[in-house]
């Protein structure tokens, strides 16, 4: 099984909104990594989520207040297998659509 990479033009904006934000709010908190690095690494984390098998709200979630997209965000980023592109641990996302599986 290979991971997809897909997203419509409308949800890739979406989600680099939601890259710069989330880059700006962990830079914030902490992280050592630069600006650059976080948003590429948000950006493919979250197409990866969406594209195999866990959709995401992602309108709901450009909304979302820091604390709950931070929350989504370092789960993805900490619980998603990156050769299935699915994640583990059960962890579902805050802003996950209904028809998402984990």
């Amino acid at each position: 099984m290979s991971v997809k990479f897909k997203a419509t033009p409308a949800e890739l904006r979406i989600i680099k909104r939601i890259g710069r934000r989330a880059a700006v709010l962990m830079r914030r908190h902490g992280s050592s990594q630069n600006y650059g690095a976080i948003r590429l690494s948000v950006i493919i984390s979250l197409v990866v989520t969406h594209s195999n098998g866990c959709p995401l709200d992602l309108e709901r979630m450009v909304k979302a207040d820091d604390f709950n997209l931070l929350h989504d965000v370092d789960g993805i980023n900490r619980y998603l297998n990156t050769e299935t592109g699915r994640l583990t641990q059960c962890f579902l996302p805050r802003f996950a659509k209904r028809e998402c599986v984990v």
